[in-house]
């Protein structure tokens, strides 16, 4: 059957109820989409290559080794100048053939791929190697049209199987499963070449390399890629649990026993499942169309609760895994729209894009209720991808709309003098130093054909399937010489009636007789998002009496409430990390009633650090909004629980910057003539935040910004920051005062030394570009989950509880202030209830004696299901991060 019959949903379309976007409009918003190409891949050219990727915000090129570690993230970097590489079908997409011509010049003459460097085997196929075949697909056919490339002779074949083999040898496993990294000059060799010591791996990244691997093969008649790429997924689907037919998110490699059971349709997974159905379409066997159908039975029998899709267990896949869903499952309505299956994928749509309606962009991840998860956004394409196949399957202008909605966020929020930065926090609008390739491999692809007419791309788009990285493969593949692969050893479950599959996508003018059908489809997600931010629920007084010290009013550096620490046998260790620890024996107190009192107030102050974390106030944005920077530049900042509340002003405040005298505000200022009206800027130390600010409010200050005093700290790798009081009252505070680590300080102190005059808006949430307020609607704020951590040191008679500095995820570390209610500290200097450890529990009596027992236990229970939540979300995230991020 030929392939090309799958694609034939795309050519369906229909009437829409709404109004028609006019032609003159669409080649507006085509030419415009262009223009922000044009900024981003110019940038990159003229201040990041050859390096891999444009650093946006400071203007350079990001070179591994050279810049800090992030992490698993920096795999996808191989000094093989990777953004390039990854925009050269893009190129010729957008009729810039000139441009692509001397891009693939400089690819021959500059790239390497055989540095001593490990590289993600995952990201490396589909980006580079993917890159290398769609440039090399688009200059055949152009060399075919006989007025362009007429020089080339597959050099950039050439490369792309040099790079083939450079990964093979991650395949050399006894399952067929890639080690996840590999050496580029080396292969993998063992700990002396930093490989093969992995255990596992994500099921997306054994399972997306078949497109690539085998489109290599067929171009250059060697089967050895596309043979290691079949047997993969072959282990995969083998592996699959039989009863539920789902997989799970990461496997051992070696023994294929998964590792993490949870199984959805987003990170971990997602390509997985796209490429078993591209497969099919690529390569007309119909084996991969098969398995593709009896996942996706099982993806919407357990996994899609419209408009919802959420991960479950694949040995119990009626119970939920987690209530929240990850960015990558964007794509998955436009998956759905090539098996053919539309109505669920206009409502998954539309509820993403009431989600991006709400937070400007989608969260990285975001709760059943819609609320803001994980607040990154790094310029991810998979929403405009899934906004493309819908438009082409419906011909409902409301999807053109809907990227235009895209465009116009990118252009407010995330565009910058250099490129397109990606949002380190959509709540605020705060950026990170960061324009990954994939921008621009994908998300100008899908946005200009959203608005192209057919004569305004300079080839048949249905001609060529789209790999994960957006790159483009000729169907014409399906028909090229190859070896056949041994015949597989088919299960009598794989034996299934014809009758049981869609072999062909239906058109939609038979699914849609009613051309107002997706308007119907859309309006009751559309509510249900709208409604989706309750208040959080007030808060409960914790304890059943009332023992002498509550722990809402202690103080560390309080010497009488040390005293009555002592007398109910809690004492204080100042650990060297700066936190502090409360430790209870119960038998150092002074009586039985003493002791009990001790019990209760550890318990009230786990309740209360607990609490506090359910409350964090959420981060406020610092911009830039004076030359060169007009508002492009954005700093996440923590906020302070005492002066003006940024969230309740529609403007924020705006001013000039002017470093304090001293600058650590810890005295009368001296230069108060010129901090008089404009925002101060102070130093972390020395004295409390409010004592701080009550100088600067003193000197005419309408603002304060305090910069961390630790060299290197920074907002990407440290929790969000809050900064509370100084135990007595601090009503007569009145001016906005935000926190700055250390990097984010800098960025703002470089920009005066070279600016001297430097005007910047505290706000809540950056606003549009100028400082204007942004008319939008209101953000629900994250919920996101904050755990106490809890560590048994096994001593019946001893209770420990932690407070300090470092939180797990999204907690609000505070500084030297030591406020009643939001803070346990040193009496030198800084600690907070950020992280609350419980070391063990009471004797029996103790807890009897303050509280019926099931209520103890219910509490402690709570704490542990909180901990491993916040490690399951943590585990999660680090995977989304090795995937894609």
């Amino acid at each position: 059957m030929p392939p090309v019959l799958f694609l034939l949903i795309l050519l369906g379309a229909l009437c829409s109820p709404g109004q028609a976007m006019s032609r003159e409009e669409k080649q507006r918003l085509k030419n415009q989409v262009v223009e922000m190409f044009d900024h981003a891949y110019q940038n990159y050219m003229d201040h990041a290559y050859p390096a891999d990727e444009l650093m946006p915000l400071t203007c350079r090129g990001r070179v591994r080794g050279l810049e800090p570690s992030r992490g698993d993230i920096d795999d996808a970097l191989g000094k093989f100048s990777l953004t390039l590489i990854d925009t050269l079908d893009t190129l010729v997409l957008l009729n810039k053939t000139t441009e692509f011509e001397d891009a693939v010049r400089r690819v021959l003459s500059d790239v390497r791929l055989d540095n001593d460097i490990v590289v993600s085997v995952f990201e490396t196929n589909i980006r580079v190697l993917g890159g290398l075949l769609g440039g090399h697909s688009m200059a055949v056919m152009l060399k075919e049209g006989g007025q362009h490339m007429q020089w080339y002779q597959d050099e950039l074949l050439h490369m792309a199987k040099d790079l083939g083999l450079r990964l093979l040898p991650a395949f050399n496993t006894s399952s067929g499963l890639p080690y996840p990294r590999v050496n580029l000059k080396h292969g993998v060799r063992g700990p002396e070449t930093r490989t093969g010591t992995e255990t596992d791996t994500c099921t997306a990244c054994a399972g997306t390399i078949i497109l690539e691997f085998a489109a290599l093969s067929r171009f250059t008649g060697d089967p050895v890629f596309e043979a290691h790429a079949r047997r993969a997924l072959d282990f995969l689907w083998e592996k699959r649990q039989r009863n539920s037919n789902l997989v799970g998110t990461t496997i051992n490699i070696h023994s294929g026993e998964w590792v993490r059971r949870d199984s959805g349709v987003g990170a971990g997974i997602d390509s997985y499942y796209e490429y078993l159905l591209k497969a099919y379409v690529l390569l007309g066997d119909d084996l991969f169309l098969e398995r593709f159908n009896i996942h996706y039975a099982s993806i919407m029998k357990y996994i899609s609760q419209p408009p919802l899709l959420l991960d479950v267990h694949i040995h119990k896949p009626l119970l939920p895994a987690r209530t929240w869903m990850d960015s990558l499952l964007a794509f998955f309505p436009g998956l759905q729209v090539l098996k053919g299956d539309i109505r669920p994928a206009i409502e998954t749509h539309e509820m993403l894009y009431q989600v991006t309606k709400k937070h400007n962009f989608l969260p990285e991840a975001f709760t059943t209720d819609f609320r803001v998860h994980w607040a990154q956004h790094p310029l991810r394409p998979e929403f405009a991808e899934s906004t493309y196949f819908l438009y082409k399957a419906t011909g409902d202008p409301y999807y053109l709309e809907a990227g235009r909605t895209i465009m116009d966020n990118l252009n407010r929020f995330a565009r910058v003098p250099c490129g397109f930065a990606a949002m380190k926090d959509v709540r605020t609008g705060s950026h990170e130093d960061r324009m990954d390739s994939f921008f621009l491999a994908e998300m100008f692809k899908y946005l200009f054909l959203l608005f192209a007419e057919p004569d305004d791309i300079p080839f048949d788009v249905e001609d060529y399937v789209f790999t994960t990285e957006a790159h483009l493969l000729p169907l014409s593949l399906s028909m090229a010489p190859h070896s056949s692969p041994a015949p597989s050893n088919r299960t009598s479950e794989e034996e299934l009636d014809d009758s049981n599959f869609d072999w062909t996508c239906p058109n939609t003018h038979l699914l849609f007789p009613d051309p107002a059908f997706p308007r119907i489809l859309r309006e009751p997600i559309r509510s249900a998002v709208d409604k989706s931010c309750p208040r959080p629920a007030p808060y409960r007084e914790p304890g059943m009496g009332r023992p002498p010290l509550r722990a809402q009013d202690f103080m560390a550096n309080n010497p009488e409430h040390l005293e009555l620490l002592r007398r109910m046998g809690v004492s204080l260790i100042h650990l060297k990390d700066g936190r502090v620890q409360l430790v209870q024996h119960a038998t150092q107190a002074v009586s039985a009633v003493a002791a009990e009192d001790g019990v209760r107030f550890m318990q009230e102050m786990m309740e209360l650090s607990s609490q506090q974390q359910k409350e964090q106030l959420p981060p406020r944005a610092i911009q830039i909004v004076s030359h060169p920077f007009f508002g492009r530049v954005v700093l996440t900042a923590g906020p302070a629980q005492f002066g003006t509340d940024l969230s309740k002003s529609s403007t924020g405040v705006r001013g000039f910057v002017t470093v304090a005298e001293p600058y650590s505000g810890c005295s009368e200022i001296a230069n108060a003539e010129y901090i008089q009206g404009h925002i101060a800027l102070l130093q972390r130390g020395q004295c409390m935040f409010a004592e701080k600010a009550r100088h600067i409010q003193k000197a005419g200050a309408i603002g304060g910004i305090v910069i961390d005093d630790n060299e290197g700290s920074s907002s990407d790798t440290a929790p969000l920051f809050q900064m509370a009081g100084d135990g007595r009252s601090t009503d007569d505070v009145t001016l906005p005062l935000l926190f700055l680590f250390h990097k984010e300080g800098n960025i703002l102190l470089e920009a005066l030394k070279e600016y001297r005059e430097v005007e910047v808006l505290l706000s809540d949430k950056a606003r549009d570009r100028g400082g204007d307020v942004q008319e939008t609607e209101e953000d629900c704020l994250t919920e996101a989950t904050t755990p106490t951590s809890h560590e048994p040191i096994g001593q019946s008679q001893m209770s420990t509880l932690e407070l300090g500095d470092s939180a797990p995820e999204e907690v609000s570390p505070v500084d030297e202030d030591t406020s009643p209610a939001e803070e346990v500290g040193a009496p030198k200097e800084e600690a907070s209830p950020a992280e609350a450890e419980p070391a063990a529990a009471q004797p029996q009596e103790d807890r009897d004696s303050e509280k019926p027992e099931e209520d103890t236990d219910s509490s402690s229970q709570s704490v542990d299901e909180l901990l491993a939540d916040w490690q399951e979300d943590l585990e999660a995230f680090k995977q989304m991060e090795k995937d894609e991020l």
